[in-house]
């Protein structure tokens, strides 16, 4: 098989280093989110090791990986998995934010990193689900 050939068949997740990137970008993530005043009070849990597990599985999954996060939740059913927070168009923007500053840290090369924000950023319009408080 060629270098091009085996580049074809890599999967997004090995091509930009498997568990380990993906892993440090959701670290980085909720060190963000633990200090945001939007976001923070949508983790129930006092912990958010099981949301950053949650979070980094399901990319995992998403980017090519192992499917470990479905083999333990199920569906992923992100709208619903949501559903009971408020997510605003202000809370996409503080998760876009925390994001950002995630993928800037792990420092992808340019064209992968454009795929994940690309990804990100598409998902963070999805999830919204409140429309700004108009009172």
């Amino acid at each position: 098989m060629s270098q091009d050939q085996a580049e074809q068949q890599q999967t997004f997740y090995d091509a930009i280093g498997g568990y380990d990137t993906i892993a440090a970008i959701v670290a980085a993530f909720y060190e963000g989110v633990a200090e945001d005043p939007v976001l923070r009070p949508m983790y129930p849990e006092e912990d958010l090791g099981p949301a950053e597990e949650r979070f980094t599985l399901f990319l995992v999954q998403y980017w090519g990986g192992p499917s470990i996060y479905s083999e333990r939740r199920g569906h992923p059913r992100l709208r619903m998995r949501h559903a009971p927070f408020a997510v605003t168009p202000t809370a996409a923007e503080h998760w876009l934010r925390h994001f950002r500053a995630a993928l800037d840290r792990v420092a992808l090369p340019p064209d992968h990193d454009r795929e994940f924000w690309a990804y990100v950023t598409h998902a963070a319009q999805f999830m919204i689900n409140t429309p700004e408080d108009l009172g």
